[in-house]
């Protein structure tokens, strides 16, 4: 911001009032009627710690000119593509031409995940989260939220991005997608590392555009699977690997496929590796845990799916216990193997499909992430 009479740049000093602003640093030497001024896409500038690559500006440019254009949008990038940072272009973009903006995603771990980062994106601007029984406040300059938290907001966004359309609860439920579509009065933006087939027949029925980037923003290589088969002594075999990863002092996410699993696994390793946490949908101050563990106070984790997405860590490692589950397709095996090496210091890790029996989609996940790797060649 740049106040056009005084120069002021001073953020604290400006206050938004429908789409305007008066700059309190000069009002009282040129009374309120002249301090107000419209903004322009000019007058802010996202604030991110590190500029996008060469690819990233390209896509992020044709996200801009689709909607300008009135065409929705389907981008289809892989796991530590920087998928949210492609539309933030677009977002400043919307907020300065006086739009209404929603980030919908299934999981209220992902919005409380994502909060932090648009707040440090776009300090000038309001930006609340809605999810579960977070819903005290529910208008902002971007209203971030889960996907359930939809039916609140009837022809409400003139920009909707919506994450992760094909994971669970949204994947499939005919009641989120139709309040999906009733709360849109102007296009969305729809983002996904493993889009389903509805996605793509969403964006050709209403002549949308379909945007592809196939590299991480730091041009190396999606972390390869490595697939470990101890059909009979898979929890001494998981010892192993954890007890590998802590002596390393590498913070470790182990995946399990139920409930029941989750707990089982965290109360055998807990008996030889103490510093260790565990979290499901079910479990009491979940979002505490996953911030403690954020900070370094464990050495694992023990989760089920609900961190499958969204999690980003530096140096993370990821065993995926009895890889060979059904919950386990090759979008999940993809999407939980995307947690590692995403962050452009700590761009390598290992992952572990840990198992009884090695599955097809198994396979299908290896060879796909070698297919993306492929295209950096």
């Amino acid at each position: 911001m740049r106040c056009l009479r005084c120069g002021n740049e001073d953020k604290k000093y400006f206050f938004k009032l429908k789409n305007k602003y008066i700059c309190r640093k000069c009002i009282t030497f040129i009374g309120k009627e002249a301090t107000f001024y419209e903004i322009s896409e000019n007058d802010f500038q996202i604030q991110l710690k590190y500029p996008l690559s060469e690819k990233q500006q390209e896509i992020s440019n044709q996200v801009l000119q689709a909607f300008i254009d009135n065409k929705n949008v389907l981008i289809h990038a892989i796991c530590g593509a920087g998928k949210t940072e492609l539309v933030f272009q677009t977002i400043n973009y919307a907020l300065n031409h006086g739009k209404q903006v929603g980030f919908a995603v299934p999981r209220k771990d992902v919005v409380i995940d994502l909060y932090p980062r648009f707040k440090e994106a776009f300090p000038i601007f309001k930006i609340v989260a809605v999810y579960g029984d977070h819903t005290d406040s529910l208008e902002g300059d971007i209203v971030l939220l889960t996907t359930h938290q939809l039916y609140r907001y009837n022809r409400y966004f003139d920009l909707l991005i919506i994450d992760e359309t094909d994971a669970f609860p949204f994947y499939g439920n005919q009641v989120l997608e139709y309040y999906f579509k009733k709360s849109i009065r102007g296009i969305f933006i729809m983002l996904s590392a493993t889009p389903l087939k509805r996605m793509k027949e969403i964006i050709t029925s209403t002549k949308g555009v379909y945007l592809t980037l196939f590299e991480r923003y730091h041009h190396h290589p999606l972390p390869v699977p490595i697939i470990k088969r101890r059909p009979f002594i898979l929890k001494p075999a998981l010892y192993d690997e954890v007890k590998y990863f802590v002596l390393k002092k590498l913070p470790l996410l182990i995946f399990a496929p139920t409930i029941e699993d989750c707990e089982d696994v965290y109360g055998f390793l807990n008996k030889f590796l103490s510093h260790g946490e565990y979290v499901h949908s079910k479990r009491d101050k979940r979002e505490d845990i996953i911030k403690k563990f954020k900070e370094g106070k464990y050495d694992y984790l023990v989760t089920t799916s609900v961190l499958e997405r969204g999690v980003t860590i530096k140096n993370l490692q990821v065993i995926i216990y009895k890889s060979e589950h059904s919950i386990y397709d090759k979008a999940s095996l993809i999407q939980i193997s995307g947690r590692v090496g995403r962050k452009i210091d700590a761009y390598d890790g290992k992952v572990v499909f840990l198992c009884q029996f090695v599955t097809s989609e198994m396979e299908k996940a290896i060879a796909e992430i070698k297919k993306y790797n492929q295209t950096l060649l």
